[in-house]
C-alpha cells in the first residue's frame, strides 16, 4: 500500500500528492518527490515504473524481495537493498527495504517489517538545509536509520550471551546451555549477513568513484560506513566470545564428569577392601590362620574400618571427596 507520497522543493515540504501527480512536481530544479510503499502490489510498482522510468530489473527485485543487501547503478539512478532487523522474543525478525533514488525522486519499498520510517521523514523535514541535497540525503537518512536499528539488536544479543555465561559458571552446564549458545551463534550469523554486505555498499557511496547523485554527501555516507565497521567488529567479537564460552562449557562438563569418575573410583575402593578381607576369610579351607581364633571376627571388622578410614583420609586430602 501507499504510505506517503510527498513533494519537496528547496528542502521544504510542498504537498501530499498522488502517484499520478509525481511528474508535475518533479519539474523544478530543486524539487523532488519522496514515495513510501509498504508491501506494494504489482499494479503500484508498475505505475511507479511507468511514472518515474525505473529500471525493470530493479523493479523485479523489489517486487519479489529476498535480495542480498546491495547497491546497483542504472544510469543516473541507484537501487539499494537493505535488511531491517529487529529483536523478537526468541527470533530475529528480518524485513527488507528497497530504495530507488534518482534525479527528482526517491522511492522506499519495505517488506516484512511493521516498523516504518516516519521518524526519518520527520527528521529530514526538520533539517531543510540538508534536505536541499535532495534524494541523496534521504537515501543517507534511511540507511543511517536502518544501521542505527542494528545496535539495539546487538545489545540484546550481548545481554543474551552474558546470561548464558552466568548460567554456565553457576554450574548449569546442561544441554540447554549448549543449545542456547548455538542459537546465539545462529542469530549472530543472521545479523552479520544483514550488516556485512552493507560495508561494500557504504564504501561505494563515500570513496572512489561516487555516484553523481551522491556527490557532496561523502562525509555522511562515511559516517554510515564507520557505524557498520564498528558493528562488524562487535559482531565478530561476540561470535568469538560465544565460541570461547562453548569451549569452556564443554570443558566444565568434562571436568564434572572426571570428578564423578574419581568419586565413583573412591567409593569402589572403599567397598573393595572389606570385600577382599571378607572374601579371604570366607574361604572354606580347614587349615587357615586365625580360623578358630575367638577375636578373629572383631579383628577383621576392625581392619576393614581402619583401612577404609585411612582411604577416606587420603581421598579427601587428594580432593576426591
Amino acid at each position: 500500500m501507499l504510505v506517503n507520497c510527498v513533494a519537496y522543493e528547496n528542502g521544504e515540504r510542498v504537498a501530499d500528492i498522488s502517484l499520478q501527480q509525481i511528474r508535475q512536481y518533479m519539474k523544478g530544479r530543486d524539487a523532488f518527490v519522496w514515495v513510501a510503499l509498504k508491501d506494494p502490489d504489482d499494479q503500484e510498482l508498475q505505475a511507479l515504473e511507468e511514472e518515474l522510468g525505473l529500471h525493470e530489473l530493479a523493479v523485479e527485485d523489489a517486487r519479489h524481495g529476498h535480495q542480498r543487501p546491495k547497491l546497483e547503478e542504472y544510469g543516473a539512478s541507484l537501487f539499494v537493498v537493505l535488511h531491517v532487523v529487529a529483536y523478537g522474543r526468541e527470533e530475529l525478525v528480518q524485513g527488507e527495504l528497497a530504495i530507488f533514488a534518482g534525479p527528482g525522486y526517491i522511492v522506499s519499498v519495505r517488506r516484512g517489517t511493521e516498523l516504518g520510517f516516519t521518524d526519518v521523514r520527520r527528521r529530514c523535514e526538520q533539517e531543510p538545509e540538508l534536505l536541499r541535497h535532495g534524494p541523496a540525503y534521504v537515501l543517507y537518512a534511511l540507511m543511517d536509520a536502518v544501521v542505527d536499528r542494528y545496535f539495539p539488536v546487538l545489545d540484546a544479543l550481548s545481554e543474551e550471551a552474558e546470561g548464558i555465561e552466568e548460567r554456565i559458571f553457576s554450574g548449569q552446564n546442561t544441554r540447554a546451555q549448549i543449545e542456547a549458545l548455538y542459537e546465539l551463534k545462529r542469530k549472530l550469523v543472521q545479523l552479520d549477513r544483514a550488516t556485512g554486505p552493507l560495508l561494500e555498499v557504504a564504501g561505494k557511496l563515500h570513496g572512489g568513484r561516487v555516484p553523481p547523485i551522491c556527490m557532496g554527501l561523502n562525509d555522511y555516507f562515511r559516517d554510515v560506513y564507520d557505524h557498520l565497521l564498528r558493528l562488524k567488529q562487535s559482531i565478530d567479537s561476540l561470535r568469538d566470545m560465544a565460541t570461547t564460552v562453548m569451549s569452556v562449557n564443554l570443558s566444565l562438563i568434562t571436568i564434572q564428569e572426571n570428578e564423578v569418575t574419581k568419586r565413583l573410583a573412591a567409593y569402589a575402593a572403599l567397598v573393595a577392601v572389606p570385600t577382599m578381607i571378607a572374601g579371604v576369610y570366607g574361604m572354606n579351607f580347614e587349615h587357615m590362620p586365625e580360623l578358630g581364633w575367638a577375636w578373629g571376627y572383631p579383628s577383621a571388622i576392625g581392619a576393614m574400618v581402619l583401612i577404609d578410614a585411612y582411604l577416606i583420609y587420603r581421598f579427601r586430602k587428594a580432593g576426591w571427596f
